[in-house]
């Protein structure tokens, strides 16, 4: 299964020529993935951050075609990985049928003193069945 999130481009996404700033796509693609573990996974950060974290250990992005104010982006995740205290995700956004950037990046499930720790079982199940729909 490919998650999807629609994000309409804002004024406070963009840089003075009216085009997205770099950084703007990285608070996307975490937005994005925040909606993903609620919607998707029935797991809130809120809840989740409680005893937990999920921190970016690692993410890479390669930026396509500029997004300007107005456009209506479609972000979709697919997870491509399910490790003992990871996982690695893709992640392409669309604005209509163009290509804006692509992403992969890895999450780490950490304790609350921020040490990697295993993912609670069900939602590693959660995790799984979802990168095997998208098989």
């Amino acid at each position: 299964m490919t998650f999807e999130v629609h994000q309409k481009v804002l004024f406070r996404h963009c840089d003075p020529a009216g085009i997205v700033f770099f950084p703007r796509y990285f608070e996307m693609i975490n937005d994005s993935l925040e909606a993903f573990f609620d919607q998707c996974l029935g797991t809130p950060w809120e809840g989740l951050l409680l005893s937990a974290g999920v921190p970016t250990a690692e993410i890479k992005a390669r930026f396509t075609a500029p997004s300007r104010h107005g456009d209506i982006l479609v972000l979709r995740i697919m997870i491509d990985r399910v490790g003992r205290t990871s996982m690695s995700y893709d992640m392409t956004a669309h604005a209509g049928s163009e290509l804006r950037f692509e992403a992969n990046g890895v999450l780490v499930h950490v304790d609350a003193n921020g040490k990697p720790t295993p993912w609670p079982d069900a939602l590693r199940r959660k995790l799984q069945d979802q990168k095997e729909e998208a098989a």
